[in-house]
């Protein structure tokens, strides 16, 4: 096992982070930017070193000056956490090359699987199911306009090395093709360095959902049940719940057999995640491998007992999976993620400031993973969350309700919240009957729109 863990990350991650190791005796290393000097996560770490201004740029995403802090406090390992370099190979690469341990998967898969048609290309070898599209990189509009006319409209072009709905555009015929490719290079190359682009058929309203995966470095996969994933705005998840109210036991099981087939064929390692769509006659459609700890991780969590993130530092240190977790993985219950985010509830204009108040809700099934505090600063500079609202039910009933409650119970002053939000989601009939796809938020009625005006709770 590690002797001391550098967490390249901050907010709620980080701590996240910091609590696993400390339960695992493991001392941390905390970075963090001169915005972030006052972070929870530097308080509790055991160690904090300042690696650059607010700008991520020049701090959470400056690989010199990671590898610089975790040279100087003599680190055993990396955790990435989640977004800024956890998906980088090239990090991954320079901490293998510098001695430390990076806690995810290797370079090579991160690579592979961070171009997206190249984890498309895999799957489908393994026999997961994947959505009709180019065999490859599109070439230029001749082939792209050929390419939609074979698998018909509306399809979806896509950045092969992108992510959270940059490079993406929907083109319903012909005559809009050309110009939207154009803006969906453009946009690639602008985002992520890479201009390449890659079309697919487009499913019109479709659920999202993923499964989440845990793999040791001695050649066993397992799959820790699916996580529904469709409630969001623009790409960006807002709500999710595990296990999904759309997929079936034998469902589960065919994709899971499935998943462990492809990803040992990858030689996947450590904690990651596989996206689906599945279409309105219950078909799942592979779009993406996430290779790092996800945001909504806690509700697999709950309803698996198995602490992912533990996971991911005992598989980096060697372990097996037969030593980690009892296989095979059982789900019992419910949980439902709400992501709490400093944007006005009705506008999602952000709403970075002081916190003058905050009560955080407990009892029995509820856990707030969050680096909030009365009087912190949510700074402009980085994501929007705050906390992340996690309710556990013995059915997916009883954890809607203790959302609600627990949602009632949450205070936050001085910034706006999407907390209303939340609370219409939930008390949605349609949401409640689990009747919804990736267009549900779109499709509240303005009526519910006005009704979540309430802010500066």
């Amino acid at each position: 096992m590690f002797r001391k863990i550098l967490i390249a990350n901050r907010g709620e991650i980080a701590l996240r982070v910091i609590c696993a190791c400390r339960e695992l005796g493991i001392k941390t290393v905390a970075v963090y930017s001169e915005a972030d000097r006052h972070s929870l996560h530097v308080r509790f770490a055991d160690e904090a070193i300042c690696i650059g201004p607010a700008k991520s740029s020049r701090s959470y995403l400056d690989i010199p000056s990671v590898i610089s802090a975790a040279e100087i406090t003599n680190v055993d390992a990396i955790h990435p956490g989640y977004g800024f370099l956890s998906e980088n190979p090239d990090f991954a690469e320079v901490c293998e090359l510098s001695g430390i341990k990076f806690i995810g998967p290797k370079p090579d898969v991160i690579r592979k699987m961070g171009m997206k048609q190249t984890a498309r290309s895999l799957m489908e070898e393994a026999g997961v199911p994947i959505l009709p599209g180019s065999k490859g990189i599109l070439k230029g509009p001749e082939e792209a306009l050929q390419l939609a006319e074979e698998i018909g409209y509306p399809v979806m072009l896509k950045a092969a090395a992108g992510g959270g709905g940059r490079g993406m555009r929907i083109v319903r015929s012909d005559a809009e093709l050309p110009g939207l490719l154009a803006q969906a290079q453009s946009e690639a190359q602008a985002a992520f360095s890479n201009g390449d682009v890659y079309l697919e058929k487009l499913v019109e309203g479709p659920r999202h959902i993923e499964f989440q995966i845990l793999a040791d470095e001695h050649g066993a996969v397992e799959i820790l049940g699916e996580r529904e994933c469709s409630i969001q705005r623009r790409h960006q998840k807002l709500l999710e719940e595990s296990p999904s109210p759309s997929v079936s036991n034998a469902l589960r099981e065919r994709i899971s057999e499935r998943l462990k087939v492809a990803m040992k064929a990858i030689g996947y390692t450590n904690a990651g995640t596989v996206e689906f769509l599945m279409d309105d006659r219950g078909n799942l459609y592979f779009i993406e491998v996430n290779a790092r700890i996800q945001v909504e991780h806690p509700v697999t969590e709950f309803v698996t007992g198995i602490d992912l993130v533990k996971s991911q530092i005992r598989i980096a240190g060697g372990k097996r999976l037969s030593e980690i977790i009892s296989c095979p993985v059982k789900l019992t219950g419910h949980a439902i993620e709400c992501r709490i985010n400093a944007e006005h509830p009705t506008t999602f204009a952000p709403s970075p400031g002081r916190i003058t108040a905050l009560n955080l809700p407990g009892g029995i099934g509820v856990r707030v993973d969050t680096a909030a505090y009365t009087d912190g600063v949510v700074p402009p500079y980085y994501d929007s969350l705050v906390a992340k609202l996690i309710c556990y039910g013995k059915d997916r009933q009883e954890s809607i309700a203790r959302s609600r409650r627990a949602l009632s119970m949450f205070i936050i002053e001085g910034i706006h919240t999407t907390i209303p939000l939340h609370d219409r989601i939930l008390s949605n009939e349609k949401f409640v009957a689990g009747n919804f796809d990736t267009n549900f938020l779109a499709t509240l009625s303005e009526r519910e729109q006005a009704a979540g005006a309430v802010t500066g709770k």
